[in-house]
C-alpha cells in the first residue's frame, strides 16, 4: 500500500515541486490548496502521468474546523496518514527592517506562519501516535540563522517554526514519530524570480557549490529524504538546502 502523504501548500513552486517528487518516489500524494485549485490539478495530472497516484483537497491550514475536515476527509479515504509535509506559504513575508515595519505586518507574518503549521500538527498527531508511526516534514529557512537584508519578519517566523518543531519532535519521539525540519537558502521560484534577478541571483550561484541558484527540485529531493522512514533517528533536527552558502560565504554578504 502506497505512503499516503499531506503536502500544504502545493498547488505552485516549492510545494509542487515537492508532491511530484513524492509521487514519483511511491506515496499517494494529497495536494492541498488553498484557491488554485486549478494549479492543484495540474500537479496531480503531473504526478499521474509519471506512474504515480495523487488527488487534491482544499483547505486554508489556518482555520483550524478547515484542517480537521481536511484530515477526518483523508482518514476516512485512505485509513492513515503517514507523512505531513508542512510547506503553505500562509504569511508571504514582509522584508523591512524594524523602523518600517508594522506590528500589523510582523504579527501576521509569525502568527500566520505558526497557525498553519499548529492547526495541521495538532490535527495529524492523534492518528499517527494511534498508528505508531509518521512523519512530519516542516519548510524552514536559513533566514531563521541570519540577521539584516530586511529578514526581521521572516527570520523570526522561521526561528519559532524550528523551535516549535523540536518540541513536537519530543512530545512525539516516543510514539513512533519523526519530526524534521528542511530549511532552504534562496529557491527560484514565481515568488522569487524578482527578488533574485539581475545582481544578487548572480552573486547566489556564484557563491553556491552548484555554480546555480537552488530550484524548487533541489529543495523537493531533500524533503523525500527528510520523509524516508530510515531518517527517524534524526528526529528533531534540521536539514539545511543552502548549496553550500552557509559554509563558503558564512553569512548574509549577498
Amino acid at each position: 500500500m502506497p505512503t499516503t502523504t499531506l503536502v500544504t501548500g502545493a498547488a505552485r513552486g516549492l510545494g509542487a515541486a515537492i508532491a511530484r517528487q513524492l509521487g514519483v518516489r511511491g506515496h499517494h500524494v494529497i495536494v492541498n490548496y488553498r484557491t488554485d485549485s486549478d494549479g492543484a490539478a495540474g500537479v496531480v495530472d503531473d504526478i499521474e502521468a509519471a506512474g504515480g497516484t495523487a488527488s487534491s483537497a482544499r483547505a486554508d491550514v489556518t482555520d483550524p474546523e478547515a484542517v480537521d475536515a481536511l484530515v477526518t476527509g483523508i482518514l476516512a479515504r485512505h485509513g492513515r496518514i503517514d507523512t505531513v509535509v508542512v510547506n503553505a506559504n500562509t504569511a508571504p513575508p514582509p522584508f523591512a527592517p524594524l523602523a518600517a515595519l508594522s506590528w500589523t505586518d510582523f504579527l501576521n507574518k509569525v502568527t500566520g506562519e505558526l497557525a498553519g503549521a499548529f492547526h495541521i500538527t495538532k490535527s495529524v498527531l492523534g492518528p499517527m501516535r494511534a498508528q505508531g508511526d509518521g512523519r512530519i516534514v516542516y519548510i524552514g529557512s536559513t533566514a531563521a540563522d541570519y540577521v539584516g537584508e530586511g529578514r526581521l519578519a521572516h527570520g523570526t517566523a522561521k526561528s519559532a517554526l524550528t523551535t516549535f518543531a523540536r518540541h513536537v519532535a519530543a512530545e512525539s519521539g516516543r510514539d513512533g514519530v519523526s519530526v524534521l525540519v528542511v530549511a532552504p537558502g534562496a529557491v527560484r521560484t514565481p515568488a522569487t524570480a524578482g527578488i533574485l534577478a539581475g545582481d544578487r541571483g548572480e552573486v547566489l550561484a556564484r557563491e553556491s557549490v552548484l555554480g546555480r541558484i537552488l530550484e524548487p527540485e533541489d529543495v523537493a529531493a531533500a524533503v523525500a529524504l527528510a520523509a524516508d522512514p530510515a531518517l527517524r533517528p534524526a528526529t528533531g533536527t534540521v536539514l539545511r538546502v543552502d548549496g553550500g552558502w552557509s559554509v563558503l560565504v558564512g553569512g548574509p554578504a549577498s
